[in-house]
């Protein structure tokens, strides 16, 4: 900790301005791992009532005039230097992500900002964490496009004396000392909670008929994918009448959601009843292939529709979700930037905080028949879509 030690309260104060949301006890805290953002059951859908917290006026940093050619967006203030390797531009969900942290580290707030552009290849992230060494910068923020594989580049950060925080996906590392905090979500709860309404939903309805389910998964390896895979192939395993019919990358594109749907729809037909999309990009893809292919998309499954699942909840899917092409959004926060802030604060006054803080988390449907679900002993609200909760929302 001797590296934070010679930085001085007043130069985080204007940081410290911009963070009105329900992060008060982090610091303070142990590192237990336990959660400040999420209570794992109780916090339900208070997500979008923090919107308003949180300033998405820096648009489209991944196409901004700002950018390099070589993809680094570069601030140049006098204070806390903070290099950011961002895995790409891949998702509305990604550029979200990525102007939250922009928008959060400015010169106005106290930082120089070296913004990496990792176009998905984990080999840039290796390169751009080394030249963040070279700069030394007072913090290395990751998001890493895979889980694996990260022990060298880590290394040479915590031997070069450069606080890690990942977030958002996580490294698997066998010495967590590598990195200093992870901030994220819980990518298999968000699965569990799909798959709970869609349990729900079919209780409610009253449909015991076989259930061929197409998963058009992220990118393999990345935590996101892993915990949403892992939680459906769960369900599953735990319903006798659910079939996983087929699993294949969609890489979270549209592009590639369209081209693995359209090859689902060859392969297996009419026998496909539900297409869970890991995020919404790919969920745009498929429903194009599903509308093309003349199939219909609702929740009427017992009559023919297929019903579509999908994550992230980005504006556009949540117009999908109203109009009730998406059947069920379950939501994954993208706004970190004033958390991360929050997280270096602490780690600017020398104070305990938590090694592991997952973030607040909704899920939407336009749908009435389910309003809540249970897991694990926990119920989780289901918020009942509207123009207005859309029009409200930042991302």
């Amino acid at each position: 900790m001797a590296r934070f030690m010679h930085k001085g309260l007043g130069r985080i104060v204007s940081a410290f301005s911009i963070i009105n949301i329900l992060l008060v006890f982090m610091c303070g805290c142990s590192d237990s791992g336990s959660s400040l953002f999420q209570d794992r059951g109780l916090f339900n859908n208070d997500a979008e009532d923090e919107s308003d917290s949180f300033d998405s006026s820096f648009n489209d940093v991944a196409e901004s005039e700002s950018l390099s050619e070589d993809g680094i967006y570069i601030n140049s203030g006098d204070t806390i230097t903070v290099g950011f390797s961002q895995i790409g531009a891949e998702s509305d969900w990604r550029l979200a992500c990525t102007n939250s942290v922009v928008s959060a580290f400015t010169i106005e707030n106290g930082y120089n900002l070296i913004y990496d552009d990792a176009q998905q290849k984990q080999e840039n992230q290796f390169k751009a964490i080394r030249e963040f060494i070279d700069q030394d910068v007072d913090y290395i923020i990751l998001d890493p496009i895979v889980e694996t594989g990260w022990e060298g580049a880590l290394l040479e950060a915590k031997e070069a004396g450069i606080p890690v925080i990942i977030v958002d996906r996580r490294v698997n590392v066998e010495d967590d000392s590598l990195y200093t905090a992870w901030v994220g979500a819980d990518f298999y709860l968000e699965g569990a909670r799909a798959c709970a309404w869609l349990d729900a939903f079919l209780d409610k309805k009253g449909i015991d008929k076989e259930i061929g389910i197409i998963d058009i998964q992220g990118t393999i390896g990345a935590s996101a994918q892993i915990g949403r895979s892992t939680a459906l192939l769960d369900a599953v395993e735990a319903h006798d009448n659910w079939t996983l019919l087929a699993a294949e990358s969609g890489d979270f594109v549209k592009a590639k959601g369209r081209e693995v749907m359209e090859k689902m729809i060859k392969e297996y037909g009419y026998k496909i009843d539900v297409v869970y999309c890991e995020n919404d990009n790919e969920a745009y893809g498929a429903i194009e292939a599903l509308k093309e292919a003349g199939y219909r998309i609702g929740t009427d499954i017992a009559n023919g529709d297929v019903l579509v699942i999908s994550f992230d909840s980005t504006r556009e899917g949540l117009e999908l979700t109203l109009d009730g092409t998406i059947a069920v959004d379950t939501e994954c926060n993208p706004l970190y930037g004033p958390i991360l802030t929050q997280t270096i604060g602490c780690l600017e006054n020398n104070t305990n905080f938590q090694k592991e803080s997952y973030v607040l988390e909704s899920q939407f449907s336009a749908d009435r028949t389910v309003y809540s679900t249970r897991i694990d002993g926990n119920t989780y609200k289901v918020t009942i879509l509207s123009q207005e909760i859309i029009d409200e929302r930042v991302y």
